[in-house]
Formats: structure tokens, C-alpha cells, sequence
């Protein structure tokens, strides 16, 4: 018999009493610890678990619940879903991430369903279940950085020249506003600060199982973007063509007027533009572009990041950091100086009689 943290009395049987001597050793070795978990606890199974973790993520927007959906059903749930959390050994973890390695599974895909196991798993370890997260040191595949495609202005300007009307403009906005596909057919009306060159960027439109949303943008941040002038100009003539009147009304919609969703833009629209101007990028690459153009007219790092909307610094470092002006050859230029700085000057030849 012991008494557990809580105070309660437990028996466990054991044939010997050396064996339930030496139980009882490390049972208050565990309780000095902190280490001691209830055995019953951890006998759950871990989709029972992750039942209880799923009901406190109802903060989390509807798409990314759908993918943590997704990962589970497809990825974590066919090798954990039946195992107890006690047996779950970072062995166990490792096995899987080579299993999802070999089924051809990205890089990327693999890190998200790691981080959903380790984030239940966690969950499990403040709960009680758990004396430590079996994650911890299991170390995950490299992520590629993937390269970035951008255009230049005049590849733009084909772009919105090829594009069907009245769509040439919702392509400058991406490129010269630097708004995310969500955030700019989400920008409604009343958003739209025309005589100070402002748009005001407060919410996105995502596609889940629930349908379309507007929500919070990615960052759940708002901002206010300055846009050009040829742009607050095309923006104004573009409000009082095609855009109802209404605060709310929505600037970028579908021929009916609906809210524009990706697949039907990019199936109707996008893709016959792109081989008109013979390109190939996605909606979301002129948004690399805006950053591009920006850098390339000299822009700080901070005001980059105000205009894309990014939740640090360190994001638009990593992200567009390769393109910023780099200061190597000059520090060459300074080290081949100093290189010279040192040779002594040659003394000129006597000449011998």
C-alpha cells in the first residue's frame, strides 16, 4: 500500500516482498521527483486523449482545425491512435518518422504531423497522464527552404494587361499591396482609404469544411498599407464600376457578385491569363513580388514587414533576406586594402658600373 500525491491510499499485489519493497522505493523516488504519474492514467488510450485535447482548440480557426483533422485521420491516428500514452516511447516516434519518410511523405508534412503529436502530447504531460513528453530530443527532417518566385514590373503589367476585366486590378493589389490571396478578396468598401492611399487590412477569407469564413488575418494583426498612386487610381475607378455601394460591399467578386474562391479563380481566370503572358506563379507570387519591388527601391526591413503584414522581423529575414543589398563585397574591398596596406613598396635597382 502507498498514499499517492493527492493524498489517496493505492494497493498494488506482487508475488515477493522484495519486489513490492523495492515498488514502494520508486514510487517516492518518483513523488519526490515530480515524476509520478497515475498507472491508470496512462493506461489511456491516446485517441481517448486527444478526444479531451481536441475540445480545448475551439480558438483555433476553423482551417487550421481542418488541418489538424487531416493529420490525424491520415498520418498520426493509424499508428497511435489505439496506444496507450504510458507506452508511446520516443523509440516508438522515431519509427514513424522514418515510415513517413519512406512513404514519400514532404518534409513539411512530416514536421506538422510532429508538432500535432507533440502538442497532444504535451497537453497529456500537463494533464497528468504523462511524466515527460516522449518528443522531446526526437529530432525532425530538414525543411528546403523553397525558392522564390517573383516577377518583375513589366511581367506584372502583362499580367493585369492579359488577365479578363475587371481583374487587372485585384493583380496590382497583390503585387504592389503586398495583401495575402484571403486578405485581398476579403478588403471590402469601406476599407478602402482612396483619398489618403490607404487600405486597411482587418480581415481574410478562408475556404474551410464549414465553407467560406472571414475571420482574423493570419497574424490576427490589422494593418494599414500605402498603396501608389496609378493603384489608388485603378482602385477608384475599379470601386465605382464594379463594387456596390455599401461599406461592406466586397471590392473583388465573381461575376454574380459572390465572394471569388481560389480553385474557380485560378481554373476561370488565373491560369488562361498566365499563358497569355507566358508566366508561371501563383496568386500568392506577387505577394513575393511586392516584397521584391520593395527591396529593390531600397526599403528597410521594418517597413517591409509593416507592408506585408508579417508577424516579425526575423519572418521577412528569412523569407527575403537574400535580397537585400549585402555588404560582402564591400568588406572585401576594405580586407584587400588593408592586404595592401601591408606590402612593402619594392626599392629600385642600383645599376652596377
Amino acid at each position: 500500500r502507498y498514499v499517492d500525491p493527492s493524498g489517496n491510499e493505492r494497493a498494488k499485489d506482487f508475488s515477493r516482498k522484495y519486489d513490492a519493497e523495492r515498488f514502494l522505493v520508486s514510487i517516492e523516488t518518483d513523488k519526490l521527483r515530480g515524476d509520478w504519474v497515475d498507472p491508470r492514467l496512462a493506461k489511456t488510450s491516446f485517441a481517448e486523449r486527444t478526444g479531451r485535447w481536441w475540445g480545448t482548440t475551439s480558438h483555433l480557426k476553423t482551417y487550421t482545425r481542418d488541418g489538424y483533422e487531416s493529420l490525424l485521420r491520415v498520418h498520426v491516428f493509424p499508428r497511435f491512435a489505439q496506444t496507450s500514452l504510458g507506452s508511446i516511447q520516443a523509440v516508438d516516434i522515431r519509427e514513424w518518422l522514418a515510415d513517413l519518410d519512406r512513404s514519400g511523405l514532404s518534409a513539411s508534412r512530416i514536421r506538422q504531423a510532429s508538432f500535432l503529436l507533440a502538442q497532444i502530447l504535451r497537453s497529456a504531460v500537463e494533464s497528468g497522464y504523462l511524466a515527460k513528453d516522449p518528443c522531446v530530443g526526437v529530432k525532425l527532417p530538414r525543411m528546403q527552404i523553397p525558392e522564390m518566385r517573383f516577377v518583375n514590373a513589366a511581367q506584372v503589367e502583362a499580367l493585369a494587361s492579359a488577365i479578363r476585366e475587371p481583374y487587372g486590378v485585384l493583380v496590382n493589389t497583390l503585387a504592389y499591396a503586398g495583401l495575402r490571396w484571403g486578405e485581398a478578396v476579403a478588403l471590402r468598401r469601406g476599407r478602402c482609404e482612396l483619398l489618403r492611399s490607404r487600405l486597411h487590412v482587418v480581415e481574410s477569407l478562408s475556404e474551410t469544411s464549414e465553407g467560406l469564413l472571414f475571420g482574423a488575418t493570419k497574424t490576427y494583426q490589422r494593418r494599414t498599407v500605402v498603396i501608389p498612386g496609378f493603384l489608388r487610381d485603378q482602385l477608384a475607378e475599379h470601386l465605382a464600376t464594379h463594387v456596390g455601394a455599401t461599406d461592406d460591399a466586397l471590392v473583388f467578386t465573381s461575376p454574380n457578385g459572390e465572394p471569388l474562391r481560389r480553385a474557380n479563380f485560378s481554373r476561370r481566370v488565373w491560369k488562361p491569363a498566365l499563358e497569355t503572358a507566358s508566366l508561371d506563379l501563383r496568386p500568392h507570387d506577387l505577394r513575393h513580388t511586392c516584397a521584391a519591388l520593395l527591396i529593390a527601391e531600397g526599403a528597410h526591413p521594418k517597413a517591409v514587414q509593416a507592408q506585408l503584414g508579417h508577424s516579425s522581423i526575423q519572418v521577412t529575414m528569412d523569407r527575403y533576406g537574400h535580397l537585400f543589398p549585402s555588404a560582402a563585397e564591400e568588406l572585401a574591398g576594405r580586407l584587400d586594402a588593408v592586404h595592401r596596406r601591408t606590402q612593402i613598396p619594392e626599392t629600385p635597382g642600383i645599376a652596377l658600373a
